[in-house]
């Protein structure tokens, strides 16, 4: 089978007419797109890349970052995305650990990558919204001086050539980079477009940042894959988001929980924004159980999944109309994906007790870029370990009580912070609110709860810890609290444990 370059094609034979992005004041039919991302193939081409050459991104949302996914699966070249957010040492090893020699970026990055340029092996430098200057050129520019008929490969290009290098996040050591084939992407799509009945009317908001496996694949390209609209926000703001939703006539939306609590905590914030939104689903770290409520209340269904980078990234979705029932799990595996709940020799547990999440499908990873042991043990006994305890109730549907680095041990008994977070997130005063465990002469060791308050509100370590007592056995009860404006989160709007564990522990 082709690779999902292809369906830029197809989809100019079948749908040429229909709106394919919106960026800002920008709109491109699917033939329009078709011909840029022909033309953006040819200009790389003729600037010398061939097929399984590394070829990075730096830049916010925009109708661009797609057309680079779509010109780099035509020709079989390896796209890396770079988190805009990271320092430029950080950006560095990214780029050095790639082998990538062509950088694509926005021209709001320039410094930074004028200092990139000189600590990596970068050789090729594309600015998009720019103008040319002494060693870089113009991706405009370079787009009008190409023919916009389909580009030739110089290999076959089809479901098993590595497409994209998704760096993890990193929060603990170096980051690894998750080679993600086309077929990766090919199944991720298929996944979703059967559990959430994805058609070509379909209008999806995108928010994450497209640097994360989020904004690639939840929905931006399932959405292209069947012809519906992808609405691109540059970077999340509350405000804007709201107005998108209603003035677009959004009805796919996906956010991480961090968002969700932003939008609902906004003073411009009204449920009517979500009237032509079928799917609202959050993913990407632990999702309140109290913030599914507070959207219930408000006549909407916030919905449940999981996903990693690994694995392009769905993994599982919990279905609407268990949305407020099963509040907390992550659902089922998608249809083209195995799960299961294991011990440490491969058994499966028993319904209802913790073990590892581990998985198998079409749309897993191939492996780890230049990491040919965290491959191997990533895969062990066939099965990609997540790293993430999890228990299976009688339904089949999973719940993650934990990540395994996170979990401690006091006095003998298991500590999940998750179950404990959810306690915490009950009082209405509450922002966000994370637990880590720290040493304790007595105990090993003890939970201590990191809370930060929504504006106007607060509470004290006292009144906390009592609302606690009611709710959950002794040994869960954290043994202080300490108070923050705000959590550290990374780009997927996962609390950074370890930032909390160096400054409170």
């Amino acid at each position: 089978m082709q690779g999902i370059g292809f369906w830029l094609t197809k989809r100019e034979m079948l749908s040429g007419d229909r709106e394919a992005l919106v960026d800002r004041d920008r709109r491109l039919s699917y033939r329009e797109l078709n011909r840029r991302v022909n033309r953006l193939a040819k200009y790389l081409q003729a600037m010398g890349l061939r097929y399984g050459d590394r070829c990075a991104i730096l830049a916010y949302n925009c109708l661009e970052f797609v057309e680079v996914i779509f010109a780099t699966a035509k020709l079989g070249l390896i796209l890396v995305p770079l988190n805009w957010r990271l320092s430029p040492v950080e950006l560095a090893f990214i780029l050095s650990d790639s082998g990538a020699e062509t950088l694509l970026f926005d021209f709001g990055f320039a410094e930074v990558v004028g200092s990139l340029k000189k600590e990596t092996g970068i050789k090729r430098l594309i600015v998009i919204g720019g103008r040319a200057s002494e060693g870089v050129d113009p991706y405009e520019e370079g787009l009008d001086q190409q023919p916009d008929d389909e580009p030739r490969p110089d290999q076959p290009v089809g479901l098993d050539t590595p497409h994209i290098i998704m760096y993890t996040a990193g929060t603990t050591g170096l980051p690894k980079g998750a080679i993600l084939s086309q077929g990766a992407s090919f199944w991720n799509a298929i996944n979703l477009e059967l559990d959430m009945y994805f058609n070509s009317n379909d209008r999806d908001l995108l928010v994450l940042p497209m640097f994360h496996i989020g904004g690639i694949g939840l929905f931006t390209l399932p959405m292209i894959h069947v012809g519906g609209t992808v609405v691109i926000q540059r970077t999340f703001d509350p405000a804007e988001t709201l107005k998108l939703l209603q003035g677009e006539n959004i009805t796919l939306f996906f956010g991480v929980p961090a968002i969700f609590l932003f939008l609902i905590q906004h003073p411009h914030f009204r449920p009517e924004a979500f009237d032509k939104v079928r799917l609202v689903m959050s993913g990407g770290a632990p999702l309140p159980v109290n913030l599914v409520r507070q959207y219930h209340e408000a006549g909407i269904i916030l919905q449940q999944g999981f996903g990693m980078s690994e694995a392009a990234p769905s993994i599982s979705t919990l279905s609407k109309d268990l949305a407020l029932k099963k509040a907390g799990s992550i659902g089922r595996a998608v249809f083209h994906l195995e799960a299961r709940v294991v011990d440490h020799d491969m058994n499966d547990v028993p319904v209802g007790e913790v073990g590892e999440l581990v998985m198998r499908g079409p749309n897993m990873m191939q492996g780890y870029w230049n990491r040919p042991e965290a491959t191997k043990e990533a895969f062990a006994g066939g099965w990609f370990h997540s790293g993430d305890l999890a228990r299976m109730d009688e339904d089949g549907d999973l719940y993650i009580v934990e990540r395994k680095k996170d979990m401690f041990i006091s006095g003998g008994e298991n500590v999940y912070p998750a179950e404990v977070e959810n306690a915490i997130f009950e009082l209405p005063q509450v922002a966000e609110a994370a637990v880590i465990g720290i040493k304790d002469n007595k105990w090993g060791e003890v939970g201590r709860a990191v809370v930060a308050f929504k504006p106007g509100e607060q509470l004290t370590e006292e009144e906390i810890l009592n609302f606690l007592k009611g709710r959950l056995a002794k040994f869960k009860v954290p043994k202080s609290v300490v108070f923050a404006d705000q959590l550290p989160r990374n780009a997927a709007g996962k609390v950074l444990k370890n930032a909390l564990r160096e400054k409170y522990s």
